[in-house]
């Protein structure tokens, strides 16, 4: 984490990794560290030399960026390529929330295919290396997950593409359309009377280990951090240097692993802490599906920055999700929509300057219906 916050920090690489005769990387503490920061960063190039020399390399020139690819004509050899090619996922400007010299972009995530959800990322990514290193294996071919829906139909759509089977646990409190959604995807879906807690993810890790299946456990899997900075803090740089902006603040929901976590990461060390960072999160006692409080253990959050982290209330989180469909004719999900809450209040307690502000949307509205139902049922239309 040291040495990756460093390289942002500077931008550039001044040590290179050193070779010996038989061009094998030398086992120096440092040297090997090196090297595995720039493949976590995802640059094309590592600069090699068979003596210690002072350099200095923007990260750019080594291909920070190569592996941003743009596809313009859409189209894919298989639906694993439907995910990853298609990326960048959109930025869009809501003219509706902004104004008064303040200009609201948002990061569409639900326009990955298989969950409509930032989901998609870790599930294949996860998946992935899982094959790469062997996990993935024929007398293994079961996958088990605790899940709140996203994760779980991401990796329901990689198990179908490799042929795998999966279990995934579901708590109460997660919508029933959930099961009949995982169902359509080819997963069994066992229901646990419980909220999805450190304790429910070791009963499917016990029961994983039990049946020899697979258990990637989204909430400990540290490629989750890895795939955000491979890509979606990329993507947002990106597409922000092409509408001409950086980004005074980004503002996004603490999940289970935390998109935000690694968007802290990145843009408070590559930016130098210009780009503030804004944390929602459900009220004490709400539950807000896509998001929680950061007391309840994510790995990572605890060792990032960020500026302030803000409580917003489930209604309200289903409140604007309805409001953006009214003005911007978009499908959100609730934790889009708590993002939106979360921002009005910086917005009304005068935290938000002029400038431009990203907002991270993490899925579709599709699987809430019974939210939007409930809350209609409520209040009226």
């Amino acid at each position: 984490m040291d040495l990756l916050a460093k390289l942002l920090r500077q931008n550039n690489v001044t040590k290179p990794v050193i070779d010996d005769k038989n061009n094998v990387v030398k086992q120096i503490d440092e040297n090997v560290k090196l090297y595995w920061a720039l493949r976590i960063l995802g640059t094309s190039y590592v600069p090699i030399s068979t003596t210690d020399v002072e350099i200095r390399i923007p990260l750019e020139d080594l291909g920070l960026f190569d592996n941003i690819e743009l596809n313009p004509y859409r189209v894919f050899n298989n639906t694993l390529e439907l995910l990853y090619r298609n990326w960048l996922t959109p930025l869009v400007k809501l003219n509706g929330l902004s104004s008064d010299g303040i200009r609201v972009w948002a990061k569409l995530e639900g326009f990955n295919p298989y969950s409509g959800s930032i989901k998609n990322r870790i599930g294949w990514y996860m998946f992935t290396k899982s094959i790469e290193e062997g996990e993935v294996t024929r007398d293994k071919k079961v996958l088990y997950e605790a899940t709140s829906t996203n994760t779980g139909m991401a990796l329901a759509a990689m198990a179908a593409i490799h042929r795998y089977k999966a279990k995934l646990y579901l708590s109460a409190s997660i919508q029933k359309v959930s099961d009949t959604l995982l169902r359509v995807l080819g997963v069994e879906v066992i229901r646990k009377p419980k909220t999805l807690t450190v304790e429910f993810v070791d009963e499917v890790e016990n029961d994983a280990k039990r049946d020899n299946a697979l258990h990637l456990n989204q909430f400990e899997n540290d490629y989750n951090f890895e795939v955000h900075l491979k890509y979606t803090v990329k993507e947002i740089e990106i597409q922000c240097r092409e509408a001409g902006f950086y980004p005074k603040a980004i503002v996004g929901g603490i999940g289970t692993f935390g998109h935000m976590t690694v968007i802290a990461f990145y843009f408070k060390n590559r930016f130098k802490g210009c780009t503030r960072i804004h944390c929602i999160q459900p009220v004490q006692g709400h539950v807000i599906l896509g998001i929680r409080r950061i007391e309840t253990g994510m790995k990572w959050i605890r060792l990032v920055e960020v500026d302030n982290t803000i409580d917003v209330e489930r209604d309200e989180a289903i409140k604007e999700a309805i409001n953006i469909a009214h003005h911007e004719g978009i499908l959100v999900g609730l934790s889009s929509g708590a993002v939106i809450a979360g921002f009005r209040k910086l917005v009304n307690e005068g935290i938000i300057e002029e400038g431009d502000y990203a907002l991270v949307f993490p899925d579709h509205g599709f699987k809430y219906f019974e939210h939007f139902e409930e809350y209609f049922n409520k209040y009226g239309y």
